[in-house]
């Protein structure tokens, strides 16, 4: 029954140019940035990471395992395992001010996520979504999320999906979330309380707002971005924003 349900409104979205789903969330300057981190982000080489990454308020000692270069302006670093460019908050002006903005956009953009109502799909599968369908809406849940088998997220490319998460999002080690019908992982919104675990090998689509941290285990890869109030973690982890 619920296949179906999100079947019937994949196909609906397809056929139509109408925009499905809540509004989207505006993530400011945060979106400019592929992880951004107030307690620091770590990688076990080698890392691949399209996009910036920014640690605030967190020296540049925050970030571990880059083999940082710092540029001769002394306002960014730059680093093998990253195509773009690494801020900390210890670098010269104006690189601290536009981080702590940054970092604010950042807590503007999970509180706004994660305090949407009337949601359209609430407690769905209890939180056990593997193999299921998802088509554009807002999705409750008052305990954690996981997921265990393949994962299909579908929609049109002007859809929009929240998922509100109240405990941690767990995805287990070699499985995917996978885009149906030109629907865009910037559209997509996963807003976490808990800690946010993707196992070794599995497939992130969508931007996280994690409150505490994200772990991304060994050959994952993420479409996404990863905006945490606490640490990020990848092991020979690619992150494409």
């Amino acid at each position: 029954m619920l296949s179906s349900l999100f079947t019937i409104s994949f196909l609906a979205a397809l056929g139509s140019v109408v925009a499905f789903g809540p509004a989207p969330v505006n993530l400011g300057t945060a979106g400019t940035y592929a992880i951004l981190s107030k307690s620091g982000v770590s990688t076990v080489p080698p890392s691949v990471i399209t996009g910036n990454v920014g640690v605030s308020p967190i020296a540049a000692t925050g970030l571990t395992g880059f083999s940082l270069t710092l540029a001769p302006t002394g306002q960014l670093s730059t680093s093998g395992q990253v195509v773009g460019e690494l801020f900390a908050a210890s670098y010269t002006a104006p690189t601290p001010t536009l981080l702590t903005v940054a970092i604010g956009d950042m807590g503007t953009a999970y509180n706004d996520a994660s305090g949407r109502v009337n949601p359209t799909f609430n407690n769905l599968a209890s939180g056990a979504i593997g193999g299921l369908v998802l088509g554009p809406g807002l999705y409750k849940w008052t305990s954690g999320v996981s997921i265990g088998s393949d994962v299909t997220i579908a929609g049109a490319a002007t859809d929009t999906w929240i998922f509100q998460v109240s405990g941690t999002l767990t995805i287990a080690g070699a499985k995917k979330m996978t885009l149906a019908g030109g629907a865009l992982a910037s559209n997509i919104v996963w807003v976490v309380a808990g800690a946010v675990t993707a196992g070794a090998g599995s497939h992130v689509e969508g931007v996280i707002l994690g409150k505490t941290s994200i772990t991304l285990q060994t050959g994952t890869t993420a479409n996404s971005r990863l905006l945490a109030q606490t640490f990020v973690a990848l092991q020979k982890a690619t992150v494409t924003n």
